[in-house]
């Protein structure tokens, strides 16, 4: 388990890595980050929201991260950043509103979607960095 919440497998599974035969599996030091988001980020929302969130990514290796065009310095790749959904745009604002005021993050963003929400909500931590960088992508 990654946290109360994660599993090792929900947080390191890709469709893409699956059918392109990626291997994904992190090395210590991004599974302590990972464990390390999940508990400063996720679990408080968790505990907050109280119902299931869905994880649309978590890390990313080197090679899977380009497969899929991520950013070349992603924190996925670093085992520092989540991507969550809660079913819909509305609902996926209240994660984005909630963690905004209530969490220390890096990097929080508002992924696509509409003046209703975002698609999805990405939260990044890093400890010697917390920024709480808020940004918004159309």
């Amino acid at each position: 388990m990654i946290s109360k919440h994660i599993s090792y497998k929900e947080a390191t599974h890709s469709e893409t890595a699956k059918a392109k035969g990626i291997d994904n599996t992190p090395n210590d030091v991004q599974l302590a980050a990972m464990k390390l988001v999940a508990v400063k980020c996720f679990e408080p929302l968790r505990e907050w929201y109280g119902k299931p969130i869905r994880v649309n990514s978590f890390y990313r290796s080197p090679a899977l991260n380009k497969a899929v065009k991520g950013a070349k310095n992603s924190d996925h790749v670093k085992g520092m950043a989540i991507d969550l959904n809660a079913g819909s745009n509305s609902e996926n604002l209240k994660l984005f509103n909630w963690l905004k005021d209530n969490v220390k993050f890096k990097q929080l963003i508002h992924e696509y979607g509409d003046k209703s929400g975002p698609e999805w909500v990405h939260i990044s931590y890093d400890s010697t960095d917390l920024r709480t960088q808020i940004l918004y992508i159309k």
